[in-house]
């Protein structure tokens, strides 16, 4: 790979031992996967769960964390992914006192590095959006998928590691979404069904991905026959990042880099395809244990939608519903939470359902049935032994209420 002199320096150890470890990940990835050289990234997105972490990678943080500040400050704008509890709910949800010590000491680790604890999913719709052609280095699959498609700046699923390497550097190996030959459509989707709800975006993604693929696939959808919401693309990306390792796709004009297409055609997708995919996730399920709104976090618009359904209602198990720390104020502030948890809910803030000790939370609430209106979440959580089933938000709420799938 070619380097630039302040490369060179970096490599050598000139700016540090942080900075030279970076240096030395980044080159790795970039032989890997043909890198020419790098390219100058201006945000960084770190997915850094301490259930993933474990002891060895929080040590790890922390050696870097009492480096000498000018060495082990990040040098761009570097956000987080959800942490693993919502400190202010930890013992409702039964959350470990082990649990909590190895968040706080990866928080403060983090601070030191200089990274803004933002702790979303959901940065494009509430921190700082990237523009089109801008270069960032991303960690979250729905993250990424959204930036690449809906806003055109250019990301690769970027893991731990190698967001907190492009942390530190300010670059990040030029492969993948960064060059424009990637980023064009090779597969057509003919969808006969636009979605109505959340859910059914969520299984369109679902249905996309599972026949894509491939993280080199860019699928592309003709039929989409109106704009779809934040909200709505949000969920769609979501699940195709997490069913088909799919990191962009294309809606013609909708999303912004959709060109003429001369692409095969993968699959026509109807709406019996979405109601099959949707029925797998429930066929063994009657009795619920918890419903859970998270992955992705809901925008303040999706809890406003939500209070309403809930207004003079009463769950009678267990209702979690997850935001980021940026729209939990707001929430606050208009009375949404006050009316969720009126009926019975429970608001968090910052975490993720399952980047959250879910096995646990499991093992420690009696819960197995779970009815979530997430087709990214029912995707994850079989591995957590989970029996998960994909329903509307309102579908959602008639179950927390009743405890049963009408």
């Amino acid at each position: 790979m070619r380097l630039s002199e302040q490369e060179s320096a970096m490599l050598a150890g000139d700016a540090g031992p942080a900075r030279q470890w970076a240096m030395q990940h980044q080159l790795r990835v970039g032989r890997y996967f043909g890198a020419a050289d790098f390219v100058p990234v201006a945000q960084a997105h770190i997915m850094a769960d301490t259930e993933s972490l474990g002891v060895a990678g929080v040590e790890w943080l922390e050696r870097l964390a009492v480096l000498p500040e000018p060495q082990r400050r990040v040098c761009i704008p570097t956000i987080t992914d959800p942490r693993g509890t919502d400190f202010t709910a930890a013992s409702r949800l039964k959350h470990q006192e082990w649990m909590l010590a190895l968040e706080r000491r990866t928080i403060a680790a983090f601070e030191a590095l200089g990274v803004l604890m933002t702790d979303t999913c959901i940065n494009y719709q509430t921190i700082m959006p990237g523009v089109r052609g801008e270069h960032l280095a991303y960690g979250d699959t729905g993250v990424a998928i959204y930036t690449n498609s809906v806003l055109g700046a250019c990301s690769n699923f970027e893991g731990g590691p190698s967001a907190l390497a492009a942390a530190l550097t300010g670059r990040t190996p030029r492969y993948g979404y960064h060059l424009p030959e990637q980023r064009r459509a090779t597969l057509l989707f003919r969808i006969e069904h636009t979605p109505c709800e959340l859910h059914e975006w969520g299984a369109l993604g679902g249905v996309v991905g599972r026949i894509a693929g491939d993280y080199w696939q860019v699928p592309a959808l003709l039929g989409i026959d109106r704009v779809p919401t934040s909200d709505e693309l949000k969920h769609f990306g979501a699940a195709l990042a997490s069913y088909g390792s799919v990191a962009m796709f294309h809606i013609p004009g909708i999303t912004p880099e959709a060109e003429a297409l001369s692409v095969p055609t993968a699959a026509i997708i109807t709406e019996s395809d979405l109601r099959a995919f949707q029925a797998a996730y429930r066929t063994t399920i009657d009795k619920v244990d918890v419903v859970v709104f998270s992955a992705p976090q809901l925008s303040l618009l999706e809890l406003r939608e939500l209070a309403g359904m809930l207004d003079g209602r009463r769950a009678a198990i267990p209702l979690l519903v997850v935001t980021s720390p940026q729209v939990k104020p707001d929430a606050d502030r208009l009375g949404i939470t006050e009316r969720i948890e009126a009926a019975g809910g429970l608001v968090l803030s910052g975490m993720c359902f399952y980047q959250s000790y879910a096995r646990e939370m499991a093992e420690a609430n009696g819960w197995r049935t779970l009815v979530t209106s997430s087709a990214k979440l029912v995707n994850i959580l079989g591995g957590y032994g989970y029996r998960p089933a994909l329903l509307s938000m309102r579908e959602c709420v008639d179950a927390a209420c009743s405890g049963r799938i009408a």
